[in-house]
């Protein structure tokens, strides 16, 4: 820990510690902020996040290249499953594509935590477009290592 920074105490209230998480994870997100993710809400457990389609998204099929609706519910999955200010990586994932996205869509995916039981954890995402339409259907598995996202540890 560097000796000039005082330590950052994480927020009691579970909600103002997953707001707290997400604030400090999106700031140094450098994919997320290149893709132009917003994070419109996060929650213990949960997040939702939001990416409007550029052209520059576009496959050779005129439709949003798979990996960035990919990236998007892995985004949604890395805040839902961090929320509570443990460390978590992702230990696999899934995704149905289930539409397509067009240029200037606004795809939003919804990360909802089903199990979480000591270290792993078991996570739903489904994107849709601005109609409301399913686009995909994802589900990650997280994994806790060592750390936290804000505040000074317990044992530090």
């Amino acid at each position: 820990m560097n000796a000039h920074v005082p330590p950052v105490e994480a927020p009691g209230d579970p909600q103002e510690l997953a707001q707290a998480v997400g604030a400090a994870m999106y700031a140094v997100d450098a994919a997320s902020q290149a893709l132009d993710m917003t994070v419109a809400e996060i929650a213990p457990g949960r997040a939702r996040l939001t990416m409007r389609v550029r052209p520059d998204m576009l496959n050779g099929h005129q439709t949003c290249h798979g990996g960035f609706i990919f990236a998007l519910a892995d985004s949604a999955f890395a805040f839902a499953c961090n929320s509570r200010n443990a460390s978590t990586v992702a230990s696999g994932c899934t995704i149905d594509f289930l539409a397509p996205g067009f240029a200037g869509d606004v795809l939003t995916a919804v990360a909802q935590e089903r199990s979480l039981a000591g270290r792993t954890g078991v996570y739903d995402v489904t994107v849709t477009n601005q109609d409301g339409r399913q686009v995909a259907l994802f589900r990650g598995r997280s994994y806790r290592i060592k750390g936290q996202i804000v505040g000074t540890p317990p044992d530090a």
